[in-house]
């Protein structure tokens, strides 16, 4: 049955990527950009609604409400596609920090290069730390939120890995709050197998964390903790007691 969900909501997923990209993508760079975001993310509201009906999940979402109302760096784990479909939508405008490959995807790629992301050559890690630290503060700067995934890849769930700190940083730099977002969308969308499984699907969004007259590695730590927390309640699968040695890797 998961395999017949799975081959029924592909089949909405690139019918709805080939319809978007007819009617949206020719439009969309004539748009002022916040304009361009709603019309764009058309396309990731769909996804989402269609994942949960084709796929029989239940969603469970907390704290939106405790989103500010300025721009903010979110940073959120990373365990599948979903996220970086639905966190577009928990905070827009969102600059999304990601691998340079993705834009070479015909039509999703192209959708993705008229929203101004942060687009990351992996092998070349000083040069992508630069390049986070740099623009993603002119997008700030410019109004933008800034997603972020820490962890730099995709992580199973039930495995754990080192925080990058860029975020902090960042968001240190320009003066805005940390937002820290968990959740366990890889139980349900898994990030390196095509079969999706029925379930809950649990997001939370936790409280702004102030960054003023304090440091990345202090808040960092705060972010951690808390997302770290809030997967050992959400998560189906345990939660390894302690993150992976300290090793930096660039970001996804």
């Amino acid at each position: 049955m998961n395999v017949i969900r799975s081959l029924i909501f592909y089949a909405g997923y690139f019918l709805a990527m080939l319809v978007c990209g007819v009617l949206f993508l020719p439009p969309a760079p004539f748009l002022p950009l916040r304009s361009r975001y709603r019309l764009l993310n058309l396309y990731n509201h769909f996804i989402i609604a269609w994942f949960r009906l084709a796929c029989g999940v239940r969603y469970d979402f907390h704290g939106h409400e405790r989103l500010p109302d300025g721009p903010c760096v979110l940073l959120a784990n990373h365990q599948s596609e979903w996220e970086t479909v639905y966190l577009q939508l928990l905070h827009p405008p969102v600059c999304t920090v990601l691998k340079r490959e993705l834009l070479n995807i015909p039509i999703f790629g192209w959708g993705l290069r008229l929203l101004h992301p942060i687009a990351l050559d992996r092998s070349k890690p000083a040069r992508a730390m630069k390049q986070v630290l740099t623009q993603g503060k002119t997008r700030l700067e410019e109004g933008l939120s800034v997603l972020i995934f820490p962890e730099g890849t995709r992580v199973a769930p039930g495995s754990r890995q080192r925080y990058n700190k860029s975020g902090a940083v960042i968001a240190c730099r320009a003066g805005v709050p940390v937002v820290p977002v968990a959740h366990n969308a890889g139980e349900r969308w898994p990030g390196r197998h095509w079969v999706k499984r029925p379930g809950r699907l649990s997001l939370e969004v936790g409280e702004p964390i102030e960054t003023a007259g304090r440091t990345s590695e202090e808040v960092m730590v705060e972010v951690e903790s808390w997302i770290e927390a809030r997967l050992a309640e959400i998560s189906e699968v345990p939660r390894p007691a302690a993150a992976a040695p300290p090793v930096e890797k660039p970001l996804a």
